[in-house]
């Protein structure tokens, strides 16, 4: 049974593998990270390391039982109760419904272990699936997104209220 764990120094391998297996997969839905990001790999994930414990953020893996990563769950610019979510899975997990629990898991996690009260999340207009996992898990449209939020792709903001949503 897949686990959301909180992202330490232990996962970076199965991370990087991650992140190399679904590139391609990822790229034709958000922007690609770009070779500097796995060529400077180490240095960003121990960025991302010491933001998470100085409390901006807080990254999450989900981890199947032979330790691979199936996605990753963050919430980006914690302030004032309220933080972004950022997601992606990975391409044979695709269409399974892992996203839609490990967001529900995420949001009850954020409110209980975070402290926060609502969560936003932006998506592309062609992101369609993104879009159904965010409604299935409890998000509601909340206005258009800032094509500079996403990659320069135009698209929409979803947020979930974590006090008045199971």
């Amino acid at each position: 049974m897949p686990e959301l764990k909180q992202l330490h120094g232990g996962h970076a391998p199965a991370v990087l593998a991650f992140e190399l297996a679904n590139r391609t997969y990822f790229a034709a839905s958000v922007s690609d990270r770009g070779d500097d990001f796995f060529d400077q790999f180490s240095d960003r994930y121990n960025a991302l390391l010491a933001e998470q414990e100085a409390g901006v953020c807080a990254f999450y893996v989900l981890v199947a039982e032979d330790g691979s990563v199936l996605g990753r769950f963050n919430l980006i610019d914690i302030e004032d109760r309220t933080a972004k979510l950022g997601y992606r899975v990975a391409q044979h997990v695709v269409g399974r419904g892992v996203a839609t629990e490990t967001v529900r898991e995420l949001c009850r996690l954020a409110a209980s272990r975070h402290g926060l009260r609502t969560l936003r999340a932006a998506t592309t207009h062609e992101n369609v699936a993104s879009q159904k996992v965010l409604t299935k898990a409890g998000f509601i449209l909340s206005g258009p997104a800032d094509p500079a939020d996403l990659g320069g792709k135009p698209g929409r903001w979803y947020q979930r209220d974590l006090l008045l949503q199971p």
